[in-house]
């Protein structure tokens, strides 16, 4: 008998040059749709202005003077099999920092921002134009400098914080340091939790750069930012399979209505027909009539949407300001601005002052079904005259309650380690959690461990309990571990929690130093985070769980910029 050696399989060869990395460029944004009419040829629009076509803008970035790495994603790098070196590459830094100059071919020596339409919960907006007509809403300083086909797969690359574009509405078109950690951080940390999100590459600060925002004092308890805060200017480099949105398709489709110019229709038709190939190509068989491909992305754009938000209910996260501009038209977390992760539990968690309870924690699938209702208004006009796909879209819409419904009872299953959802089990649950004051990450990761006394739980309580509590909680984990129990092995049913209720998670009087801190050009606490927050499900060594693994200190309730903030960025 004779055994076949396989051929050594050779290791992907890594990026570590600028010249190889500009070899990855392939723009089929700019290649397949149209740009502004209007435009200047060389991408110098730095002024506000409408923009009455066109799918997106050229513009050039405007650099960073001084910039000076804070820090890359490893993670991402990997994936994208660039060498970690690249990092501190002089062309590279000046790319991500905002010098479009050093591009080289194929590279495009421009950059391109889109705009797009506002829709809060189902209701249609203008006034957040300047011009008042919608035509001046926009990417107003997140500005794409980059697509290309990394191991096989599409990556565009868009700087966040890259000067004025003509969607800046008057505004100087940069981001602070601080919202620049917080997203930088934050989109990796998200990947790490098996959450579907835009992702992180790099963070540059300039040194000699900084602009002026509205913030909180030390120690304050206002719930408005009450000082003016100069802060380093700081770019980030975010990073998705495209950056469009459920508000980009809207704002064709407006047009498409109004017929304000005799392109419109085919102007929406053509970002419906990019969406389907940058996101969902894989899924959906180009043979098809375009219609019947219209009809399958929206089943699939709700499927992906449903499993998101579920997702974000089971880590936590509340995103703040889910408004359609803010929805990815690809399914995933993008947008990372007066976010928060859930730390007392309470369904009405909402860490932006500016959101109200319509976007809190626990109405989060409320505001996905809005975003939905907008996503199908807006591609619908596509299958005029189809009445049969027409009925089919609209029964796809009519479903998404009830689909929504499904993922969100199959998450509150995992996290509690039943075989089907129970609801008195887990609406009891929530009332406890609630009379109790539970931290929400530590109580279900403590109750991962399956736990026959009462006492685990209590670590996670921020209040003490009365004897009247204590009962009604024994007898909850009681009929729970019965449930439990009676469904087989508990050993392997406590890993499957701890494998959906992560050990650490996202507390904002842990990420406030770090950015603190990297303002006075000191990285240490961002690189300890990206490294803690690398592998959320893992016990982390005894060290750092005595600051991760632990409930929030008194001090910092109702702290400004801790426990509520602004959209200040």
């Amino acid at each position: 008998m004779t055994t076949t050696v396989p051929a050594a399989v050779p290791a992907a060869v890594l990026t570590t040059t600028f010249a190889e990395f500009a070899q990855r460029a392939n723009y089929s944004l700019l290649d397949s749709l149209h740009a502004d009419p209007q435009a200047s040829g060389d991408g110098h629009d730095h002024r506000p202005r409408q923009v009455f076509s066109g799918h997106y803008v050229p513009v050039t970035p405007t650099p960073l003077p001084a910039p000076e790495y804070v820090a890359h994603s490893r993670t991402l790098f990997h994936e994208l099999g660039l060498s970690d070196e690249l990092a501190h590459d002089d062309q590279f830094i000046r790319l991500f920092s905002g010098d479009i100059s050093v591009a080289r071919e194929p590279m495009r020596p421009f950059g391109w921002a889109t705009g797009y339409a506002l829709s809060i919960y189902g209701t249609e907006y203008i006034q957040q134009c300047p011009f008042g007509t919608g035509n001046g809403y926009g990417d107003g300083r997140a500005i794409s400098v980059f697509e290309g086909v990394f191991k096989g797969r599409r990556w565009e690359m868009q700087l966040k914080g890259g000067g004025p574009t003509p969607y800046c509405r008057g505004a100087d078109g940069r981001a602070v340091l601080r919202s620049s950690v917080r997203e930088f951080l934050a989109q990796e940390f998200m990947h790490a939790l098996g959450v579907p999100t835009s992702r992180s590459l790099t963070l540059y600060v300039s040194r000699s750069e900084t602009v002026r925002r509205p913030w909180y004092s030390p120690n304050s308890t206002s719930f408005d930012p009450d000082i003016l805060v100069d802060n380093p200017a700081a770019i980030t480099t975010r990073v998705a399979p495209s950056f469009l949105r459920v508000g980009q398709l809207e704002l064709f489709a407006r047009r498409a209505r109004s017929e304000a110019h005799p392109g419109a229709l085919n102007e929406l038709r053509m970002i419906v027909q990019h969406l389907i190939e940058r996101n969902y190509r894989p899924e959906i068989d180009p043979s098809l009539d375009f219609s019947d491909q219209v009809v399958e992305l929206a089943e699939l754009f709700r499927g992906r949407l449903t499993a998101l938000v579920a997702n974000w209910m089971r880590v936590g996260y509340c995103q703040g300001n889910f408004n359609s501009d803010n929805c990815a038209a690809g399914g995933y977390t993008l947008d990372y601005g007066p976010f928060g992760f859930c730390e007392l539990f309470d369904p009405r968690f909402q860490p932006w002052t500016g959101g109200g309870e319509h976007f809190c924690f626990f109405n989060q699938p409320v505001a996905a079904e809005a975003n939905y209702q907008m996503f199908w208004s807006a591609i619908r006009p596509l299958l005029d005259g189809n009445t049969e796909a027409v009925a089919r879209l609209d029964q796809i819409r009519d479903g998404f309650s009830e689909a929504m419904n499904q993922e969100i009872e199959a998450m509150w299953a995992s996290k509690l380690g039943l075989i089907t959802y129970d609801a008195a089990l887990v609406n009891e649950l929530f009332e406890l959690m609630v009379s109790s004051k539970a931290d929400y990450t530590i109580f279900f990761r403590r109750l991962s461990e399956i736990p026959e006394q009462l006492s685990t739980l209590k670590e996670s309580f921020y209040l003490p309990s009365s004897e009247q509590l204590d009962a009604q909680w024994t007898q909850w984990l009681q009929r729970w571990r019965d449930r439990i129990t009676a469904a087989g092995d508990t050993n392997a049913t406590s890993e499957a929690m701890k494998r959906v209720n992560p050990k650490v998670t996202w507390r904002e009087w842990l990420i406030a130093p770090a950015y603190q801190q990297a303002e006075q050009g000191e990285f240490g606490a961002i690189q300890e985070l990206q490294d803690v927050f690398s592998h959320p499900y893992d016990e982390p060594a005894a060290e750092l769980a005595a600051t991760y693994d632990r409930l929030k200190p008194r001090e910092f309730f109702n702290a400004g910029g801790v426990s509520h903030y602004s959209c200040s960025s």
